[in-house]
């Protein structure tokens, strides 16, 4: 299977992560942004680095971005650029694009335009540090819906040297763990019967009020 492609427009803190992580992950990245510095930055780290301006029409048919299989638009201070480059992303035959918004109109006319997916990441990133205040004891929170979230969290005190199965953490706390991350181990089928440690990290699912009871 040949690897996935994504060409990601704006090479800013979002964008730059965006694309290193897809790249990191096995895909075909093609980084694009007006500022030559990082374009620089970013080369060695993504398939293609390109210095272009999305404002010209006429840079994305020499980009070749029509058979990629997604873009993220992650430009949100230039809301003229980032409407262009989705509109071309379209108009080339992508076929899912995401495009960061900095305002709720900014997201409107994007979505008109055809953009598939519509995040604004520092709304998210707060909501995640508030709930990561909120539950305080964990490394992070991954919200699954209004009531229920999975967790990262270090195993408590009040639980090292016993096993899962001693703790029966289903019946007394009404969650589920599912991997026990030990270093660089990630064990996505813990063994029930073996002592937890200091240090450990549980990736644990549940009700928010039963997992605010942990610890």
């Amino acid at each position: 299977m040949s690897a996935k492609s994504f060409v990601v427009f704006g090479l800013g803190k979002f964008g730059y992560s965006v694309a290193v992580s897809l790249y990191k992950n096995g895909c075909d990245v093609l980084a694009v942004d007006c500022d030559e510095e990082k374009v620089e930055d970013i080369a060695r780290d993504v398939t293609y680095a390109v210095k272009a301006n999305v404002i010209d029409p006429d840079i994305y048919e020499s980009l070749g971005i029509g058979n990629m299989d997604g873009a993220v638009i992650a430009i949100s201070d230039n809301i003229e650029a980032s409407i262009m480059a989705a509109i071309h992303a379209k108009e080339a035959g992508i076929p899912y694009v995401l495009a960061k918004a900095a305002t709720e109109s900014h997201a409107t006319v994007l979505r008109k335009v055809g953009a598939d997916q519509i995040i604004f990441p520092e709304k998210a990133m707060g909501a995640r540090v508030a709930k990561n205040m909120v539950f305080g004891k964990f490394v992070d929170t991954f919200e699954l819906s209004e009531t229920y979230s999975m967790v990262e969290m270090k195993v408590p005190p009040s639980w090292y040297n016993k096993t899962l199965q001693e703790l029966d953490v289903r019946k007394n706390w009404g969650v589920n763990v599912v991997a026990v991350k030990d270093g660089d181990n990630i064990d996505v089928n813990p063994n029930p019967n073996e002592p937890m440690r200091a240090g450990q990290i549980l990736l644990t699912v549940g009700n928010n009020n039963n997992l605010k009871r942990i610890g």
